[in-house]
């Protein structure tokens, strides 16, 4: 049971938890696209990278319980390019080894490993945003 004496991150402070996991470089090229955030574009992005992960979530789990090299692959093709442009850094590399794997042995049971690094990165990136599943 939680602690009543503790309160959960306000969405402004897993905001900010999550701004500090990423690459500064990035954030800093997608603050430039919106100068002073008066379209909030930085906040947009985020919400729907986040909600991506989500969603990838848990489509890993489906393609890992299937044994689905096919749909793991799209998991981590598709997430590789999007957490690059963010500055998830740690996930884009390990989607990337992923997928280079996937694509070099299509018919080779995935690297159990690098699958679980890929998504407990994933998990770690939504428990910061406040978004724990």
């Amino acid at each position: 049971m939680p602690d009543p004496s503790i309160s959960p991150p306000t969405s402004v402070d897993a905001a900010a938890d999550l701004l500090a996991a990423l690459d500064p470089g990035s954030v800093q090229r997608l603050r430039e696209l919106d100068p002073g955030g008066a379209h909030g574009l930085l906040e947009r992005v985020l919400d729907t990278f986040v909600d991506s992960l989500v969603r990838h979530l848990d489509e890993l789990h489906a393609a890992r319980a299937g044994a689905d090299p096919a749909g793991l692959r799209h998991v981590a093709h598709t997430l590789k390019s999007s957490a690059a442009s963010v500055g998830a850094l740690e996930l884009s590399r390990w989607c990337a080894d992923v997928e280079r794997a996937l694509r070099e042995r299509p018919d080779a049971a995935p690297d159990a490993a690098a699958l679980e690094a890929m998504a407990a990165e994933m998990q770690r990136l939504l428990s910061l945003a406040g978004r724990d599943v």
